[in-house]
């Protein structure tokens, strides 16, 4: 990977990284409010907390993706797919700074798991 290719990617998965800890901070700081918890089903307020609490798991994974990451680009294995080892496609990288998996791979793992979701 040439530096300058490199140093972009740095940039990029930097930037998604400092978004990720702000988004994470926010959504830590709405649920630090007390929820006057209802006996009634359907109550928004429990609703809208664990919708919140959906979203930070989800942005703390996609941050520890993003550190896993930046650590590969350290190894000079960022851009590698980890299941055939073949680069993984510019655009995609662009559009998913924290895949692992090029194009191909990713519809044959989509297509396991999809096979073994009708085994079941």
């Amino acid at each position: 990977m040439a530096s300058e290719e490199r140093e972009r990617d740095r940039l990029l998965l930097e930037r998604e990284r400092q978004e990720r800890i702000e988004e994470i901070e926010r959504l830590r700081e709405m649920l630090k409010s007390d929820v006057d918890a209802s006996t009634q089903d359907g109550d928004p307020d429990i609703y809208e907390r664990e919708r919140n609490l959906a979203f930070l798991e989800e942005a703390e994974q996609r941050l520890e993706a993003i550190e896993a990451a930046l650590r590969a680009l350290e190894r000079g294995t960022y851009g590698l797919c980890e299941r055939c080892g073949r680069p993984i496609e510019r655009e995609r990288l662009e559009a998913l700074p924290d895949t692992t998996l090029c194009l191909g791979c990713q519809r044959e793992v989509e297509r396991l798991a999809r096979q073994a979701r009708r085994m079941v």
